[in-house]
């Protein structure tokens, strides 16, 4: 059964995470912030609820999703064996259905039938259009313009499911500026509308929420790790955007002291450029889309644009819980390049026969670099958040190949 739960001082009763987190919104959000809130505490509590969440991703889901030992990677480094948690295989290519079964559930126990949602790689958006199609709700889907050309495959699919697809063509046409205007569309719809967020970041209780949902990703890796090795794995790896798949995997091991866990963010053309989405590597603490966390901005607080060939990545701010556990050190937070994520792509498709999306070939890339110089009982699990069909375009153009 799908353990949801949360740990009674993170975040506090205002969502705080330390000094991350919290609600800041404009005051016309407040009451249906309070009303998802008080919803989802007796959603929490409720066994139906718990039983029809639980019936969704078995039957619909696929649940769970397998942990495979990827033999041949593991062979290629010649030092920490390597295993896949692999979220590419769920229902619609990636970890984002999870929080969408969960979302949509809550959302029908609040007589709404509007459903709002920002999308980067097209993913959350994909998945929030098959939710609202399986439970009949009406679906609008915020996209930047940038990505809508990066991702078409995804777009596309959105509309075969049934989902109006709004392009956003303000700031640089990426996930910031679609949850942008996802927030102006619920200050204006709040009497029949449901944002369903698609990270762990947002106005409380989303990034509690949401991690709650994403949760089941870490709950299978301790079931399939021990009947696999026998043991809790020795390191975590996953890709860092917004942070829904790398918290859903960390939040179950956070008490276990001797497993380390890596975030790692898309370091894009560089950290020495402007180019890149390392928002905790190169950010610094601010107000981004209703919660307090790291984000990248100027000397005059204004945001600043980021950027990484994988769309999901192209966030300039971080979950904040991830801000809490990296202030705290409990989480290692690294990043790579475009580059480098093009390279682990390559790699892992040749030796895996299994493509990637280009957000959790960050986390490959990164198990690329320590697993060589790990013992070969170390244990190494990559969160595959995602399948990279949707970015065989955007790898074709990058490489020069005309499809």
């Amino acid at each position: 059964m799908t353990k949801l739960k949360n740990d009674p001082d993170t975040p506090d009763v205002n969502g705080h995470f330390g000094i991350y987190g919290g609600r800041y919104v404009a005051e016309t959000l407040m009451p249906l912030i309070l009303e998802v809130e008080k919803e989802y505490v007796k959603a929490k509590a409720d066994p139906e609820f718990q039983k029809e969440l639980d019936y969704y991703f078995e039957h619909y889901v696929g649940r769970p999703s397998p942990l495979y030992f990827a033999q041949r990677l593991t062979g290629h480094c010649r030092g920490a064996k390597i295993y896949f948690k692999r979220e590419d295989l769920n229902h619609t290519g990636a970890h984002k259905i999870n929080n969408c079964i969960g979302q949509a559930l809550l959302a029908r126990r609040l007589g709404r039938k509007r459903i709002i949602a920002e999308t980067g790689a097209g993913q959350h958006g994909v998945a929030t259009a098959t939710v609202c199609a399986l439970f009949g709700l009406e679906c609008i889907i915020y996209m930047g313009a940038r990505d809508i050309e990066r991702q078409m495959p995804n777009v596309f699919r959105m509309k075969l499911l049934g989902a109006q697809v709004v392009p956003v063509t303000s700031g640089s046409c990426t996930l910031k500026d679609a949850i942008n205007e996802a927030l102006r569309d619920w200050v204006g719809n709040v009497d029949n509308t449901f944002y369903l967020i698609g990270t762990v970041a947002g106005p409380h209780p989303y990034p509690a929420m949401v991690r709650d949902f994403q949760a089941v990703i870490g709950h299978e890796t301790r079931e399939q790790v021990m009947k696999a090795e026998g043991r809790l794995p020795d390191t975590l790896l996953a890709c860092i955007g917004g942070g829904s798949n790398a918290i859903g995997l960390f939040y179950p091991f956070l008490n276990d002291e001797n497993v380390k866990m890596i975030g790692v963010e898309a370091a894009g053309l560089g950290l020495e450029t402007d180019k890149h989405a390392a928002s905790i590597t190169k950010g610094r603490a601010g107000v981004l889309h209703g919660s307090k966390t790291y984000i990248l901005q100027d000397d005059d607080g204004q945001i600043l644009e980021a950027h990484s060939i994988s769309a999901g990545l192209d966030y300039p701010g971080i979950g904040p819980e991830h801000a809490w556990l990296h202030d705290t050190g409990r989480v290692q937070y690294v990043s790579v390049t475009d580059d480098e994520a093009l390279e682990a792509f390559q790699l892992c498709t040749k030796l895996e026969g299994i493509i990637p999306a280009l957000e959790s070939s960050h986390a490959i890339a990164h198990a690329l670099k320590i697993a060589p110089e790990l013992p070969k009982k170390h244990i190494i699990v990559i969160n595959l958040s995602g399948r990279g069909d949707k970015d065989i375009f955007t790898v074709a153009k990058t490489l020069g190949v005309k499809i």
